[in-house]
Parts: C-alpha cells; structure tokens; sequence
C-alpha cells in the first residue's frame, strides 16, 4: 500500500501531465478559430458547447467514477482528449469546432473529480492526519507550473515558425500536434502510477457500477440541499464560471485588438500565458500562508474581489503591458482561490459521494462558463472586448460574500459518510 506521501507524489506528476497540454492549447485555441475563418461569437457559440455538454454529464461521470473506480473513468477521459485534439487540428468549420468543444466537453465531464478524489480518499486511507490541504496547494503550484510550461512551449513554437507554417500545417496549428504527443505520454503514465482496488471486474460488475451511479448522484445531491456551505461554494462556483470566460477566452482576443496583429498576439501570449501560470503557480503557493493568517472564508472572499479587480483592470487597460500585468495578478490570485475553494468543499464530505460533489461543484461552473462565453462574445462583438471583461469582472467581485457562509461553525463540520450532514 502507498504511503500518504506517495499517493500525493503520484497525484502531481499525474495532475502535470494532465494539464501541460491545455497550456500548449491556450495561447492558440481561439486564434486559430480566428485564422480558420470563424467569427468571435462563432467561437463563443461554440464554445459553450462545452459546457453545456460538461453540465449534462458531470453528475452521471462523477457517479461512474464513485461506483466504477478513479482509474478505468480517467483512461476513458484521455482516450476522448485524444479524439478532441484531432479534431481541433483539422477543424476548418463551425460545425468542425461544435464538434470539437462537444468531445472537450465529455472530457472534461470524465476528467473532473477523479484525480483529485483519487488522491484524497488514498491519502487519509494511508494517514487520517494526512495534510490533504497542503496536497491540494502544491496541486496548485504542480497546475501553473505545467500550464506555463505548456504556454511557454506553445509561444516558442509559434514564434520559430517559418512565416508559411511547416508546409501544410500552420504556426498556429503545431501546438495542437505537439499536444497530441503529450496527450499520448499522459495515458501512459496514468496506467502505470495510478493503483487502485475495485470490488470487480467484468461486464457483470461494470453493470452493477453503472447501477450504483443514480443512488451518487443522489447523495451528491442530499449535500447540497442539506448544508448552507456547500449550496453556497456551488453558487459561487456558478458566478466564477462566468467570470473566467472574460480573461480565459478574452485575453487573446483583447490583446489582438491593442496590437492589430493575431499572430504577434499568439507569439506575445504565450511567453504570458507562460508567466500567468507561474504567477498562478506562486498564488497557490501562498495559500498556507492565508490559511494561518485569515482563514479559508474570508481567504475566498477577499481573492473573489481581488480578483474581480484585475479583470477590470485588463478591461480598462489601453496597451498590451497593461493588459498583460493586470492578466498576471489575475492568475496570481486564481491561483491561490483554486485551493481555497476546494479546501472547503472537501472539509464538507467523506465517503463514497466525494468524486460526485466535486463533479457538482464543476457541473455548475458549466452553465455559467457558457452563458459567460455567449453574453460575454456578444458583448464584445457588439462594443469591444475592454466592455465584455468589466461585466465579467462585475459577476467574480458579486460572488465573495457567498464564502462568508462558511463561518457558521455548525455548517462546518464534515458530513457523514452515507451523506447525511450535521443540523
């Protein structure tokens, strides 16, 4: 049996590979769309695919998860990232990227929770006293760090492309492929460092786990209805999906607008993206420190506004360099509400419901991402991008004092294991 410190060891080499690829994806999704013809609110159209798919699914993924095991759900997950990304690297249409965000979407709805809960339940099976929080921030630091790598990469790529692109393949599309490669090397690795004991095997088994999926959805559910805490961190999961699509989508987009070139704006996004995440990197770092000096709800409420800020000030900003410094604090302080966010929630729950309720904590942020991705693009397309951020940076600072909730000591302690919570 792995011992506590193993298991979290695992868990971040895992939680690197997963996410090394999305920073090489990032500088360049929306870009390339551009490139390929497609209109900004046909990109943000398409993109709420995703999380509308992500929202239908999330629940019934996370059920599988808790009923089937972590391990078979993610090897799923990464044979449809697989399929996504080539898709994405021949997409010409809007129909083409519809396609691409709806395999992104399942994705997601596989990948979201099982990790992480994974981790979690094997790390207190190992030591109940285990630092699960302290696992959770140096998932932070692991997470930007592999994201500003994959943006760093992604941006190099880019820029030391012959002006044509590689004959047929463009500048923009070789950190698709270089994604695909790595994509490759991930599943790889989950199948030999991710361990787990399942009750069974077979068809007879895989259909009693698929039988046991409605009864975790339920207690999911229970969750929610019964505690203040948790209904009020889904809530703010809900706005913060909003708000991420104003710097997650926008920046690109934003920084074209300033400098009037999209292919300076992918080679400059990468080296920020590449910083953003580092900067994320160095937020999450310093979550311990807020912990011991202001504790986890006024921790979340105070970043939530903070962060707030910053994304007015990308909207506000009148050149690239303020645009990118303001993007940088951004992600240094989404870098430290990440770990705070899901401290809380997992303080809430033991047992067999855990992957469930972070798959709900996701599934919420969906509709939100998608609305915020429409509203947002529309904005844009309508004003300019400098507008779309202001409102989203509006709909981040609404949902702080939704972490204060937390304060209720009563609502703070760990619901039972079969999903009851304490009155």
């Amino acid at each position: 049996m792995l011992n506590a410190i193993q298991v979290r060891r695992r868990f971040l080499v895992l939680l690197g590979l997963r996410w090394f690829p999305v920073g090489l994806l990032i500088p360049i999704t929306v870009l390339l769309a551009l490139q390929r013809g497609l209109t900004v609110a046909e990109v943000g159209a398409a993109a709420a695919v995703q999380g509308i798919t992500v929202m239908l699914l999330e629940l019934p993924t996370g059920g599988l998860s808790d009923a089937l095991g972590r391990r078979p759900v993610l090897v799923l997950a990464g044979v449809v990232s697989l399929g996504s990304l080539g898709l994405l690297a021949v997409a010409h249409s809007v129909v083409a990227y519809v396609a691409y965000y709806l395999l992104r979407g399942i994705f997601r709805a596989l990948d979201s929770g099982p990790l992480e809960a994974w981790y979690v339940d094997h790390a207190l099976a190992a030591d109940p006293d285990a630092d699960i929080e302290g696992g959770l921030s140096r998932s932070g630091v692991v997470l930007g760090v592999a994201v500003a790598a994959g943006a760093l990469a992604s941006g190099g790529i880019v820029a030391v492309s012959p002006p044509g692109g590689w004959g047929p393949v463009s500048a923009l599309t070789m950190p698709v492929l270089v994604a695909l490669l790595v994509e490759v090397g991930a599943l790889v690795a989950l199948l030999l460092l991710m361990t787990e004991v399942r009750p069974g095997r077979g068809v007879a088994a895989l259909v009693a786990s698929v039988r046991q999926v409605p009864s975790a959805i339920g207690g999911a559910l229970r969750l929610v209805r019964q505690s203040r805490v948790i209904a009020a961190l889904i809530l703010v999961e809900l706005f913060w999906g909003f708000g991420m699509a104003a710097f997650e989508t926008l920046t690109p987009v934003r920084l074209t607008d300033l400098i009037g070139d999209a292919d300076r704006s992918a080679a400059l996004m990468g080296p920020a993206g590449s910083a953003a995440w580092a900067a994320s990197a160095g937020g999450a770092a310093l979550v311990p420190l807020l912990y011991r000096r202001i504790g986890a709800p006024w921790a979340g409420f105070a970043l939530r506004i903070v962060q707030g800020l910053t994304v007015a000030g990308m909207g506000l900003a009148g050149g690239a360099a303020g645009l990118i410094t303001a993007f940088l604090l951004c992600y240094v302080v989404h870098g430290a509400a990440n770990p705070v966010h899901v401290g809380l929630l997992h303080r809430q729950v033991e047992g067999p419901f855990r992957a469930s309720l972070l798959s709900l904590n996701s599934m919420v942020s969906q509709p939100g991402s998608a609305l915020g991705l429409v509203a947002l693009t529309a904005i844009a397309a309508a004003t300019d991008t400098g507008v779309a951020m202001l409102v989203g940076a509006v709909v981040l600072a609404v949902a702080a004092p939704l972490y204060l909730v937390a304060l209720t000591r009563r609502d703070q302690e760990v619901t039972a294991v079969h999903g009851g919570v304490s009155a």
